[in-house]
């Protein structure tokens, strides 16, 4: 995906980081929106559709965790959350409500940038596993998988997963049966190696939404595996549940 198509809200009631972002985002090839608050961003988003948003937890109108909610009604826009440095509840409530990843205030732009190039890429690559057919149908159980519309089913219903709930999955069918730490999927996914214990909540609560969305019983999941002491796996799979 080309630069130049890509559009990005930022949604942020501090006008000073409104504009450096709007400075150097568009310096590096973005097309870049704005708005000061929650309801502004709902009517900037349904008017504009950018490919990815920017958004800060603490506005007036509506704040951040509304706008998440509201965007997650009617899109899988990639969300970024901008949250304080004490604030673990606000990253993990906005990772809960559909936001893919938070960055902390005060943070670095150049940081910024690279979560967005970092999101954005995640989305379009595509896993290579001797598990996924050159089809990419994947059927397990009362599942379908495409992994090249990047579409999931369950019981022949559409189920609708964020781009970066898909990537998750694709990582973890693609390595069917073998454990994956926290750390490495978030390297792998979100392309950064955790600084802090609290960084790898964004896997655990990504987890948390794919059982809850494709598991009968989340609370005793049968096909996203915790495995004790490492990280997590899919079930492992076999040629014959796919069809080509």
């Amino acid at each position: 995906m080309d630069n130049e198509k890509e559009k990005i809200l930022i949604v942020d009631d501090e006008t000073s980081i409104r504009r450096i972002l709007e400075t150097r985002l568009s310096m590096i090839g973005y097309d870049v929106i704005s708005a000061a608050d929650g309801e502004e961003a709902l009517n900037v988003f349904r008017a504009e559709y950018p490919t990815l948003v920017i958004l800060d937890v603490m506005m007036p109108k509506l704040d951040g965790y509304g706008v998440c909610q509201e965007l997650r009604k009617e899109s899988d826009v990639p969300i970024i959350i901008l949250t304080a440095l004490g604030d673990v509840s606000d990253r993990i409530t906005g990772l809960e409500l559909g936001a893919d990843d938070y960055i902390i205030k005060p943070f670095s732009p150049k940081e910024l940038e690279a979560r967005i190039r970092c999101v954005l890429r995640r989305i379009d690559k595509i896993a290579i596993s001797p598990l996924i057919p050159s089809s990419g149908i994947i059927n397990i159980g009362f599942l379908k998988i495409d992994t090249n519309k990047k579409q999931v089913y369950k019981n022949n219903e559409r189920v609708r997963l964020t781009g970066m709930e898909f990537s998750l999955l694709e990582l973890l069918i693609s390595t069917a049966g073998e454990p994956f730490s926290r750390s490495s999927i978030l390297q792998e996914v979100w392309g950064y190696t955790p600084e802090r214990h609290v960084d790898t909540r964004v896997v655990d609560v990504h987890i948390s939404r794919l059982r809850a969305k494709l598991e009968d019983d989340p609370s005793n999941p049968d096909l996203i595996l915790t495995a004790r002491g490492t990280g997590y796996l899919f079930q492992r799979i076999t040629i014959k549940e796919q069809i080509y």
